[in-house]
C-alpha cells in the first residue's frame, strides 16, 4: 500500500486542505459573530474559541503570565492553550504546524506552486542576501520575546488583559482585513507577488512565529534522516525541498526551516536512503511516514483538549461586555470615517 512514497505528499495535501477549509468555517463564524453585535436585528452566532489561534501574542502573554501566577486569562483563554499545543508540536515533531496545519502556510505554498506552475520556475535569493533577509523574522521574534518575556510584569499584563483594546483583540485582528487601509492592502499585495517568486515567502522571510517555532523544533527528536549507503545523489531531495535545505550535503536535518513535510522523502527514489526517524545519535530509528500526520494531530488537539475539558477554551466574557466593547469600536470607527 505505501511502496509509492508519493503518497507522503497526498495524505499532506489532504490535511492542509482540511485545516484551510475549516479555517474559512471558524472565521465566517466569527464574523457572523461580530456582526450581530454591529449590526441590528442580525442573527446571534457563538464565537468560535478557535480563532484565539490568530493571535500568537495574545498566547504569548497568557503564557507568562500562566507561569507567574498559575492563572488562565479568562477573555481568551484559547490563545493560551493554542500557544502550548503549537510550541509542544514544534519540540517534539518539528514545525510540523507549519508544513502541516497552519493556513497561512498553507496559502503561501499554493502560491510559490502557482507562481512555479505559471513561470516554469520559482526565484531563489543569493546566499548572503537569504541569510540576511531572513534575520528579519528573528529580529521581530526577538522584540517580541524581550518585549513580553523580559520586560512586561504580570501587573502589567493585569492592565493589558483588562482593556477594552484586549477584548476585542481578536476583532481588531479580523478588521484588520476587513477594513484594510490602502498601505496594508500594498503591503499585502506585495507579499502575495513575492510569495509567487520566491517558496515560501513569508514563512522564510517574514513570519515571527514560525522563527519561534524552528528554533523550538531544534530539540525535536523526530528529524528527517539520510543514509549515505544508500543514496544515489541523484540530489531530487534538495531540488524538491520547499525550505531550500540541502538535503543531499546532510545525513540529519536539524535546520530550524524543516517543515517536516516530508516532500523529500517523497522524491527519493532510492529505498531507505531517506526517511523520518525519532531518536539522538546513533540510537535514532525509522519512524514510519504515515504515522507521523496522525501522531501530530493527536497531540495538536490533546494539548487543546485539555483546555476543553478543564473549562478554559470559551471566554469568559459576558454577552452583554462583548455588545459593549463591540459597539463602542463600532462607533468609533464611524466617528473616523466621518
Amino acid at each position: 500500500m505505501f511502496s509509492d512514497k508519493t503518497y507522503i505528499r497526498k495524505v499532506r495535501y489532504a490535511v492542509q486542505f482540511f485545516f484551510l477549509l475549516l479555517t474559512g468555517v471558524i472565521g465566517y463564524q466569527f464574523y457572523c459573530f461580530v456582526r450581530h453585535f454591529e449590526t441590528p436585528g442580525y442573527a446571534f452566532v457563538s464565537r468560535p474559541p478557535s480563532v484565539d489561534a490568530f493571535m500568537p501574542i495574545a498566547g504569548l502573554v497568557s503564557f507568562k503570565y500562566f507561569l507567574f501566577t498559575g492563572v488562565i486569562e479568562p477573555f481568551h483563554p484559547a490563545a493560551l492553550f493554542m500557544f502550548v499545543s503549537i510550541a509542544t508540536v514544534s519540540m517534539l515533531l518539528k514545525k510540523g504546524f507549519c508544513g502541516w496545519i497552519c493556513p497561512i502556510g498553507t496559502l503561501s505554498q499554493y502560491l510559490w506552486m502557482f507562481g512555479e506552475k505559471a513561470s516554469g520556475k520559482n526565484f531563489r535569493m543569493e546566499k548572503y542576501t537569504d541569510i540576511s533577509i531572513r534575520s528579519v523574522k528573528y529580529i521581530l521574534m526577538a522584540l517580541f520575546l524581550l518585549l513580553i518575556g523580559v520586560a512586561m510584569m504580570p501587573n502589567m499584563m493585569v492592565l493589558f488583559f483588562i482593556s477594552g483594546y484586549y477584548k476585542i483583540v481578536d476583532v481588531k485582528t479580523m478588521q484588520f482585513f476587513t477594513r484594510m487601509s490602502g498601505t496594508t492592502f500594498w503591503v499585502l499585495s506585495g507579499i502575495v507577488v513575492l510569495s509567487a517568486l520566491y517558496k515560501n515567502f513569508w514563512c522564510r522571510y517574514v513570519c515571527p512565529y514560525g522563527a519561534l517555532l524552528g528554533l523550538l523544533s531544534k530539540i525535536s527528536p523526530v528529524k528527517i534522516a539520510r543514509t549515505e549507503e544508500r543514496c544515489s545523489h541523484c540530489r531530487a531531495c534538495s531540488t524538491n525541498c520547499p525550505a531550500l535545505i540541502d538535503v543531499e550535503k546532510n545525513s540529519v536535518i536539524s535546520s530550524a526551516e524543516c517543515f517536516g513535510c516530508m516532500t523529500c522523502v517523497s522524491h527519493c527514489p532510492s529505498e531507505g536512503a531517506l526517511g523520518i526517524t525519532i531518536g539522538t545519535g546513533r540510537k535514532r530509528k525509522p519512524f514510519q511516514p504515515y504515522f507521523y500526520p496522525a501522531v501530530l494531530i493527536i497531540l495538536f488537539y490533546f494539548v487543546i483538549g485539555l483546555g476543553m475539558v478543564t473549562g478554559n477554551w470559551h471566554s469568559k466574557m459576558p454577552y452583554e461586555e462583548y455588545r459593549r466593547v463591540i459597539q463602542a469600536e463600532s462607533d468609533n470607527h464611524t466617528s473616523a470615517r466621518q
